[in-house]
């Protein structure tokens, strides 16, 4: 597995190449720091439309671009980066307690999510100044 980091990172997922067509594959505690415990999508995201909006405590993800373009707005508590997903082949790593908005869908987008747990209602922080103090310690 490759040496993580706990910070939100762009992974390389390798590709098969093949004249029928490319294969690439994630495998959990192989190429992502976690095993894979749900898979979850987003399609049919309508125009101007943003989701996430929230922080996890625990859970770790890994979001691809399945198909299509999106960005990703991740937020650690101090500052704010943005990822531009449009390649199957590259999935945004996010660890436990980062902010995360995914907007500017293209038509068609398949926004694929990786997560490190089930679902888990007391796992989400819905309001941006409550994971602030979170994250903060305050």
């Amino acid at each position: 597995m490759p040496n993580f980091e706990e910070k939100p990172q762009i992974i390389d997922i390798p590709i098969v190449h093949d004249q029928r067509g490319n294969l690439s594959v994630v495998e959990g505690n192989q190429l992502i720091p976690f095993e894979i415990k749900r898979l979850y999508y987003l399609y049919d995201v309508p125009g101007g439309a943003t989701r996430g909006g929230h922080a996890h405590r625990n859970l770790q993800q890994l979001i691809i671009a399945a198909s299509g373009s999106f960005d990703v707005i991740i937020d650690d508590g101090r500052t704010r980066q943005k990822f531009s997903l449009n390649r199957s082949y590259h999935g945004l790593y996010i660890p436990k307690m980062h902010w995360r908005e995914i907007e500017n869908f293209s038509s068609g987008a398949v926004c694929m999510v990786l997560a490190s747990d089930h679902y888990n209602e007391a796992d989400y922080i819905y309001e941006y100044e409550d994971f602030v103090r979170e994250v903060s310690g305050k």
